[in-house]
């Protein structure tokens, strides 16, 4: 890809993300983050050609233009949208993977002080971190992944899944699924509170995997039931007084469980 493709390749990924952009003009004149990932470029292509200097120093002076501070060894991907991004950093060893979208205030940051080591998150494809968010060590954050606002995340997040809170506690979306459908099946929907730390909201996330959990063992229960049924009625053509009560005990959980 070509350098001037990958600007077009840019600007129609910022008039599909955001809104508020009305023209690519107006992109290409007013949007920082679209500068911040252009200067980017050019620091990156001297910092591994060994012109480590110049590479920093147009790193700085990207950093006094538009406030976001990636560092020139940093791999940033295509596609990638620094929405507003006042007060973005982004370590050295950073990766940040195609069609992310990285908000204001957020770092991609380092634990370790030892050099030659890989100090900085990977971003997979098509990330989606929060403002203010922290992510911090040398992991990866799965493709599709979504870091909430203000999370500091410190392990690595599944493919999928999102991360919330400080520290990050990881959501899984499957998981997500299972509770939403079985608040359908209760006659309303738990959208909207399964992500929250509200305690009345945990509290009924508790009683949805509950419920999920017994209707899973009632399942089993009746197949069970079915399985003796069949064996009771092979056995009926010899009669016996075990063969009855064996009949009858069925029978009986057969009426409970259908009530």
């Amino acid at each position: 890809m070509t350098w001037f493709s990958q600007i077009r390749a840019d600007v129609r990924c910022i008039l599909e993300r955001d809104p508020a952009a009305r023209s690519a003009w107006e992109v290409l004149t007013c949007y920082p983050g679209l500068h911040a990932v252009v200067l980017h470029r050019l620091a990156h292509a001297c910092w591994v050609r060994g012109l480590c200097w110049l590479g920093r120093f147009i790193s700085h002076c990207t950093r006094f233009l538009t406030g976001i501070e990636i560092h020139p060894g940093a791999t940033v991907g295509n596609r990638v949208f620094f929405d507003h991004a006042m007060g973005v950093v982004v370590g050295e060893t950073a990766v940040i993977g195609d069609d992310c979208t990285i908000y204001q205030g957020v770092t991609l940051g380092g634990t370790s002080l030892y050099k030659g080591t890989k100090r900085h998150p990977t971003l997979g494809r098509g990330v989606i971190v929060g403002a203010g968010a922290q992510v911090l060590g040398g992991f990866a954050v799965g493709d599709g992944a979504k870091i909430g606002s203000n999370a500091v995340v410190t392990k690595p997040v599944p493919a999928g899944a999102t991360a919330v809170g400080n520290p990050a506690r990881i959501i899984l979306a499957e998981q997500d699924a299972r509770r939403e459908e079985a608040a359908a099946k209760m006659g309303f929907s738990a959208y909207g509170v399964t992500k929250g730390d509200d305690p009345w909201a945990r509290a009924m996330q508790g009683l949805i995997d509950n419920a999920c959990g017994h209707e899973h063992q009632i399942a089993m229960l009746w197949k069970a039931v079915e399985a003796l049924q069949s064996l009771a009625d092979r056995n009926s053509c010899v009669p016996s007084d075990a063969t009855l009560q064996e009949h009858q005990d069925i029978e009986r959980l057969g009426r409970f469980l259908s009530e």
